[in-house]
């Protein structure tokens, strides 16, 4: 895990951004919402800067577990191509995936020190219960793909393209979502220590059902939903990314 000192300028507060509710989309403004509460397209009284449009959940296809071949941990290689295969209670020190092709496929109560997979395609793939130690996953697709009831202590999608993604029940130590290109994303339950979303392009990512613990990169938060409470949380943040002074009269 990195340290940060107080003062650099990748240092960021730690700060719970959980909250029930209904969020606000933080994205670019359409003209509505530009203008005074009351005039068109926004209601009076409603919060001026926010958009009302719904954020869409993630569209996934239900998985036929009961028609999945038992795979073979030997199976699991750099480059391999599998499909509708299942790999139960997996322990292992290292998994090497990467470049591989993995789809229509369930990995269930899996126990990986280490995971690589970089540039790996999964489409329609369902991770269920487990531990993973590092997760290096950069340069890597995601389609259609739910991960429940893991512990994930290092999480690298650098650069990643992730569409109809759903982590439920989830706790991570650190998500590492720089570059990333993420549609349709949602957390369900989750515990992120930390969150690093620089220079990522969003939409429709949903961090309401998160606690969040401290995350890197505010300015880049366009594209996804928060709830009222996660942004008066953030004002600190986005005050100072702004060079806003906030002062007592």
């Amino acid at each position: 895990m990195r340290r940060f000192l107080p003062g650099r300028s990748d240092a960021v507060p730690a700060y719970d951004l959980t909250g029930p509710g209904p969020g606000f989309v933080v994205g670019p403004r359409p003209y509505a919402a530009r203008t005074r509460a009351g005039d068109v397209g926004l209601p009076r009284g409603s919060p001026v800067g926010t958009t009302r449009r719904t954020t869409r959940a993630p569209q996934l296809d239900p998985l036929p577990v009961e028609h999945l071949e038992d795979g073979a941990v030997e199976e699991i290689r750099p480059s391999a191509d599998l499909e509708s295969q299942a790999f139960r209670d997996l322990t292992v020190d290292t998994v090497d995936l990467a470049g591989a092709r993995l789809r229509e496929s369930l990995l269930e109560r899996v126990n990986v020190a280490v995971l690589r997979g970089p540039r790996a395609v999964l489409r329609d793939v369902r991770i269920d219960g487990g531990r993973i130690g590092s997760a290096d996953l950069y340069d890597s697709e995601w389609d259609s793909v739910r991960i429940t009831g893991c512990k994930l202590s290092f999480v690298n999608l650098r650069g990643a393209k992730l569409r109809d993604v759903v982590f439920e029940d989830c706790v991570i130590d650190e998500l590492d979502l720089v570059q990333a290109t993420a549609v349709r994303v949602s957390f369900a339950g989750c515990t992120i220590a930390r969150l690093d979303v620089q220079h990522t392009a969003s939409t429709d990512v949903d961090l309401r059902g998160a606690e969040l613990r401290e995350i890197v990169g505010v300015t880049s938060l366009r594209g996804m939903t928060i709830s009222p409470l996660q942004l008066a949380l953030l004002a600190p943040l986005l005050a100072d990314s702004l060079g806003i002074r906030v002062e007592d009269a």
